[in-house]
């Protein structure tokens, strides 16, 4: 605090007494020093106080991977809801292959003074992923929370349905059917939500051997489920619901049946999950509660409160529908 008053009162040639007038709202500072001090703030890099940004003070970006996954556009109307409820508004900044980026998104808000930044499904979760804007929002000391599991090194708050739990229900759901040769479809290996559903998996006692790695599509699903009924397997666990949907289709194209020859369950239950053919069996994220945790932890970042970086772990729900069967024999 002491270093930002130095550096901007030599910048504006004012006192340090004088900017912390300016940073407290305390009467006896002309206009026109108090907007010289506050262009000072923005050139050299420092967060405006909050009660110093206007009406840009009310938004609070929202930063999803897609919005072709339904599970996003209903964890967006989540979290729009609740931070509508504490006088903010949302901004949405959705990534698109070969537009804006990330980090894009990242500097248009800096750029906009928000009040914070909740991530959902970003580059976070990936190991191998570029993350150096996550560092420019910590140098910024932007109030932000991520959701879903991240990489270890960030520090952010996280809002996350454990992975573990969801993975031991769907593979428990299985064997409890009889099923004995069950495969995973995970996204890309560097995911970090993924690993944790393959680490339950193998603890489990799964074989490596019938898991497929590959990317949250329905056309990945598809290419990596034909591989596991290639193999054999009679039951399928994936890692969202748009790759169980991809995995029925490679099940049909096989000339089988789901449920009757190969069980499939999905992971999110998202919208219409129960209007598939055949409805979804699948593991529901809590996003509900997710996302109202996260917009709690965020006000109280924005108040300045004290918010333990421990990751807030949400229990997920089995929800059993059509699309799993006993195993025949």
């Amino acid at each position: 605090m002491t270093r930002r008053l130095a550096e901007v009162a030599k910048k504006v040639g004012v006192s340090e007494a004088t900017v912390s007038r300016v940073l407290n709202g305390k009467p006896g500072v002309s206009e026109a020093t108090r907007e010289a001090v506050l262009t000072a703030l923005d050139v050299l890099g420092y967060e405006r106080p909050t009660q110093l940004r206007g009406d840009r003070a009310r938004l609070v970006g929202l930063v999803l991977p897609e919005l072709q996954n339904p599970i996003f556009p209903a964890f967006a109307e989540v979290v729009g809801g609740a931070l509508a409820q504490q006088g903010f508004t949302s901004l949405l900044c959705t990534r698109t292959v070969g537009g804006v980026s990330e980090a894009d998104y990242v500097d248009l808000l800096l750029q906009q003074q928000v009040s914070g930044v909740v991530f959902a499904g970003g580059f976070y979760s990936q190991a191998d992923a570029p993350h150096a804007h996550y560092e420019l929002i910590q140098e910024r000391k932007l109030p932000t929370v991520l959701v879903n599991a991240a990489v270890d090194h960030l520090g952010f708050p996280q809002v996350s349905s454990d992975d573990h739990v969801a993975a031991e229900m769907a593979i428990g759901h299985l064997r409890t059917l009889g099923h004995q040769r069950i495969g995973m479809v995970l996204g890309p290996r560097d995911h970090i939500p993924s690993r944790r559903k393959l680490d339950a998996f193998l603890n489990l006692e799964g074989d490596p051997k019938l898991v497929e790695h590959t990317m949250f599509s329905l056309e990945g699903g598809h290419a990596a489920a034909t591989r596991l009924v290639a193999a054999g397997v009679t039951g399928i666990v994936c890692a969202s619901d748009i790759l169980a949907l991809g995995a029925i289709r490679a099940v049909r194209r096989a000339g089988l049946d789901v449920p009757k020859d190969v069980s499939v369950i999905g992971y999110d239950d998202s919208a219409m999950m129960n209007c598939t053919d055949p409805p979804l069996t699948t593991v529901r994220q809590p996003i509900d509660a997710m996302g109202r945790a996260a917009v709690e932890m965020l006000m109280a970042l924005i108040e300045r409160a004290a918010v333990a970086t421990d990751e807030l772990l949400f229990e997920p729900e089995l929800v059993v529908r059509a699309s799993t069967a006993p195993a025949r024999t």
